[in-house]
């Protein structure tokens, strides 16, 4: 297929800088949390846009926005582009910000150019992607898939005291142009555009990640308990030291899980202990393990060897051993069809491309549960996402929605499946 509609890379740039704009920090990051005040401006900004383009603005009850340009064959399912528009409390103007951007510069670009596509295209921008102000992540994901349901998370509180009812309806409320959605549409597939978050694509000098899924990952939490004493009176072989035995542990993990395994990750996140005096041997200790890898069998016994290390290290200290599971997410694999397909585009536009899987959660892990996904990675500087010097070369941004823009008029215009 020979391209017609241009990306116009001015207005794209503009509308980036627009909307960093909301929730600016002084260190040039943003501070666009979800369901926020800033969040508000945000979805209004893209909604008003949207009605003066002609299109059709839709909401969910997660506050999901849809903005749909109608295709010429009504019956068929629409394809879904987009990603979401919340950020990190330091996060940068690009994660999330650019796929839901590129995804409506994908709908202005064919309105300019006045060409019809047989499906109906519909922007979306997913509830709360980051996490940071209402737990879990990808709520608005998780809620369109059917994952979990919006009254899950009622009873859920902000980091900053709000309630997650109270700011899910006042930002329902500040849209009432967006004509409630009652239940999903069914949707032909899915497209995600997001930074790399990582420094692969930057290393390699390919301008375009083709994603082939997302790693699986667990979250483990692992809690000592000992005996607490005195620091200055208690000799070696009397002590039920918890911190001795989370030391020697995280230690052996650090030395023996990612050095034997170039795919695996092993994160500690999390570490506290008690009773935190400096002249007090800790009681107990707990810290969090964040494990990740592309293959559930790998996954399984990474976790499998991270228990018997933390049993040997709680047996050599005499302290007592909990470990309890948080989350269980097991690898996902997009469709191989539309990686084929945004490999092509990418021939046809001459733009180098590389197979790659993602490392971070997105909300394509979601919708792949209900319909065929895929994501489009480009590179970031030096890796650097959720933070303030999160950068993007514009000549980057504008190769990651001409591959959009390229997907988007070969999906569009199909009439059978995959």
């Amino acid at each position: 297929m020979s391209i017609q509609a241009r990306v116009n890379g001015e207005r794209l740039i503009r509308a980036l800088a627009d909307f960093a704009a909301i929730g600016a920090t002084p260190s040039g990051g943003v501070n666009r949390q979800a369901l926020s005040p800033e969040d508000r401006v945000a979805r209004r900004l893209l909604a008003e846009r949207a009605l003066a383009r002609g299109f059709s603005v839709h909401q969910d009850n997660a506050a999901n926005l849809f903005i749909r340009r109608d295709g010429t064959e009504h019956a068929l399912p629409a394809l879904m582009i987009g990603s979401h528009l919340d950020s990190q409390p330091t996060g940068g103007r690009f994660d999330g910000a650019l796929g839901t951007l590129s995804a409506f510069e994908v709908l202005e670009a064919l309105a300019d150019a006045e060409i019809p596509t047989a499906r109906a295209i519909e922007v979306v921008s997913f509830t709360n992607e980051e996490g940071s102000r209402f737990t879990p992540g990808c709520m608005g994901s998780m809620a369109f898939a059917g994952v979990q349901a919006v009254g899950d998370w009622q009873g859920a509180t902000a980091t900053d005291g709000a309630r997650f009812e109270d700011e899910l309806a006042a930002t329902l409320a500040a849209l009432p142009e967006a004509r409630m959605r009652q239940q999903r549409a069914e949707i032909f597939a899915f497209v995600e555009l997001h930074i790399e978050q990582g420094p692969v694509l930057e290393r390699a000098e390919v301008p375009i990640g083709v994603v082939t899924g997302v790693q699986g990952t667990r979250w483990i939490e692992v809690t000592f308990t000992g005996e607490a004493a005195h620091a200055g009176t208690t000799p070696r072989e009397f002590r039920k030291d918890a911190m001795a035995a989370a030391a020697r542990a995280i230690a052996e993990l650090q030395a023996e899980i990612m050095p034997c395994d170039p795919q695996a990750r092993l994160t500690v996140g999390r570490f506290s202990l008690e009773p935190g005096s400096i002249n007090v041997i800790p009681r107990q200790v707990s810290f969090t393990v964040d494990l990740r890898h592309p293959d559930s069998a790998a996954l399984a016994e990474i976790e499998q060897r991270l228990g018997d290390t933390c049993a040997r290290a709680g047996a050599q200290a005499g302290c007592i051993l909990a470990i309890e599971r948080r989350l269980d997410m097991p690898p996902a694999r997009f469709a191989p069809a539309l990686a084929a397909a945004t490999e092509a585009a990418c021939r046809r536009l001459g733009i180098a491309s590389w197979p790659m899987t993602s490392g971070a959660f997105h909300d394509a892990l979601f919708v792949n549960r209900v319909a065929p996904s895929a994501m489009i990675f480009v590179p970031c500087r030096d890796g650097v996402s959720h933070n303030e010097a999160e950068f993007v070369a514009d000549d980057h941004i504008l190769q990651g929605a001409e591959t959009l823009l390229e997907l988007a008029l070969d999906l569009a215009n199909r009439r059978e499946g995959l």
